[in-house]
């Protein structure tokens, strides 16, 4: 059963009557529409809701809950997982979100949800990942058109929900989320002027945040020479001949890197470079039996099936079963396993040469409009880690580089005790988070919500 509503009327998220479907869309983006319904499953003390943005024959799956402070003034956070092709039920379910699912049991409450003082979306994006789906076989692969597609989600939600309308609004995510969010949150700024013009209220977009992302690949392809062969991060774990050759290939990848991808992008130059250096700092790290997520742990199963989490595939049986699926209001063309990330989505992104550009340029522009940028690194992370994303943002060019880079990094501080240590300068704040790996807010959810909720509040760390 449906129930319309019409465009541009207030519309209230609690009206949504359970089981049933609400069918939203915008004058600006008639392509675009929404199917939205209300579900507990998750965490009955707050509204929460499942749905799709329908993009003609293209549809892509989403979650929302509602804060569990006030959630008619707190903020609104957009949440993305990586990838490229992951789901952001990982997101959900395994680090931030109001449930996590650990075990065979289900979901259970989880306290330190990034809910617990904000309105959170997840999303499955771009088309192919997790529920998200094509009626043809449509994809997308670069990040470029995904934005297109979440800044027509954006407008369509604060349009047609009225009670969030000048809500602060933060972008997060991780991983590839560094390449997705520069991106989404651009998207999402330059269209506020298409709102303006058509007499509807902007989005007001107040800051992004990237954790542990792959903001620069140039840069963090170099960064595992030190990740991986000095004390960095943790202890060395290549044995010292394979070190001294990784230092001795450091200049020439270099040097290539910047010739072939940077100054002149050439693709097919650009891709041999990036083979030629993958294969001397990235392939040993597999063949050591770590995680890639966590340098103080061996990987528990594997990368491709358990992303070195066996937890993660309680996540997947649960949404596997139909009945979950039907209550989630899942597509019922969909068919098969749930997967959490999807190899051919990365696969065609990777095709396309998506991931070698860097995204910098956006994150400066952001800063240079006043859109805030919290850049967060769980320490024990090697394969988006800090040492690589501490070095973009002291090399960022943009009008606080100076101002940034003389700031002196300093101790942050959770209940008196060291969380990790910061650098904040006109907008961006840089952070690193003590004893986490890849997934901050899974290893450390305490100090992840404390970092989140001063960054709304804009207080220091």
């Amino acid at each position: 059963m449906f129930v319309a509503f019409q465009t541009l009327v207030a519309v209230v998220l609690c009206a949504i009557p359970d089981k049933e479907w609400g069918i939203l869309s915008h004058p600006l983006f008639p392509s675009y529409s929404v199917r939205i319904k209300k579900n507990e499953f998750c965490d009955d003390t707050v509204n929460g809701y499942t749905g799709y943005i329908d993009i003609q024959a293209r549809h892509l799956f989403f979650y929302f809950f509602e804060s569990r402070n006030d959630p008619d003034k707190d903020d609104v956070i957009f949440w993305t997982n990586g990838g490229p092709g992951c789901s952001s039920s990982i997101g959900l379910f395994f680090e931030l979100g109001p449930c996590r699912i650990l075990d065979e049991k289900g979901p259970k409450f989880h306290p330190e949800s990034w809910n617990t003082n904000a309105n959170v979306f997840f999303i499955d994006q771009p088309i192919g990942v997790g529920f998200s789906y094509a009626d043809f076989g449509e994809t997308v692969s670069n990040s470029e058109d995904a934005a297109i597609d979440i800044a027509a989600f954006v407008a369509i939600f604060f349009e047609n929900f009225s009670q969030f309308k000048g809500r602060a609004f933060h972008m997060a995510g991780e991983s590839y989320g560094g390449r997705y969010l520069p991106l989404f949150a651009s998207a999402v700024y330059d269209q506020n002027a298409v709102l303006v013009e058509a007499g509807l209220a902007p989005i007001n977009l107040t800051s992004a945040m990237i954790g542990n992302g792959l903001t620069d690949s140039f840069t963090t392809l170099l960064s595992y020479y030190d990740a991986q062969c000095t004390p960095a991060l943790f202890e060395p774990v290549l044995d010292i001949s394979t070190c001294v050759d990784m230092k001795h290939k450091l200049e020439r990848c270099d040097r290539w890197m910047r010739k072939a991808c940077i100054s002149h992008f050439d693709k097919i130059d650009c891709d041999a470079a990036y083979n030629y250096c993958g294969t001397t700092y990235v392939d040993p790290y597999y063949f050591s039996g770590k995680n890639p997520y966590d340098i103080s742990k061996m990987c528990d199963g594997s990368v491709e099936e358990t992303l070195c989490y066996p937890q993660t595939v309680h996540i997947s049986k649960f949404l596997s079963d139909p009945a979950n699926r039907a209550m989630l209001g899942v597509d019922p063309s969909i068919k098969g396993n749930f997967t959490s990330c999807n190899m051919d989505i990365e696969t065609s992104f990777i095709l396309s040469g998506d991931f070698l550009h860097p995204t910098t340029d956006y994150v400066a522009a952001l800063l240079e409009r006043g859109v805030r940028v919290l850049i967060y690194v769980g320490a024990y992370d090697w394969i988006c880690n800090f040492v690589g994303n501490e070095r973009w943002t002291l090399g960022m060019d943009w009008s606080g580089k100076e101002e940034f880079g003389a700031t002196k990094k300093r101790e942050w501080l959770v209940d008196g005790k060291r969380a990790g240590v910061t650098r904040s300068a006109r907008g961006l704040t840089y952070a690193t988070i003590d004893g986490a790996g890849h997934m901050v807010p899974y290893d450390k959810p305490k100090e992840a919500l404390e970092m989140v909720q001063r960054w709304m509040a804009k207080e220091e760390l």
